[in-house]
């Protein structure tokens, strides 16, 4: 089914100005950004998306056997306000389909950190798998973060889950 969003006082994401997308109003947050490969902006696909594609910035494509990595580079560098990261996230469709994955998922890029993102891709299919120039490797989700004071203590007050973990709360 072929679905239509309706965008309207669209502006960039970048642009600092509030951003409607069906009928409802986004601020946006104003990012430096560095493009050094010959690919557009990572931009949301579509107005519910909390993700920008990233694209391999390569010279020649790069294959990739079963299990084996390679650190793909972007060309993009960015410069984030304090208090928020760039998490860099696998796309679905690329690990459902092709076996390719994020390790280090998701992996932050840092409020103070000017240098080139690059993704860790590994395949985890039992194939060769080639990642060509400018194909969308990984998902950017911009996002605010919080940064804590530790009080030591002897004790933590009890809750419902207790210590429980690693499946403790059942199966279905």
């Amino acid at each position: 089914m072929e679905r239509n969003f309706p965008l309207s006082n669209t502006k960039s994401a970048v642009s600092g100005t509030d951003t409607t997308f069906a009928g409802k109003i986004n601020p946006t947050l104003e990012v430096k950004i560095i493009n050094r490969s010959s690919h557009p902006l990572p931009q949301y696909e579509t107005s519910g998306s909390a993700g920008m594609d990233l694209r391999a910035n390569l010279d020649e494509p790069v294959t990739l056997n079963p299990l084996e990595r390679a650190l793909i580079p972007t060309g993009l560098f960015i410069e984030l306000p304090g208090g928020y990261e760039a998490q860099i996230r696998p796309r679905s469709g690329l690990a459902a389909k092709r076996g390719l994955t994020m390790l280090n998922s998701p992996g932050t890029i840092d409020s103070d950190y000017r240098g080139e993102i690059k993704c860790i891709v590994v395949n985890l299919s039992n194939e060769p798998q080639t990642i060509e120039p400018g194909e969308r490797i990984a998902q950017m989700v911009i996002a605010r973060y919080e940064r804590i004071n530790w009080i030591e203590t002897a004790s933590l007050n009890d809750s419902e889950r207790g210590a429980g973990g690693f499946g403790s709360t059942g199966k279905n």
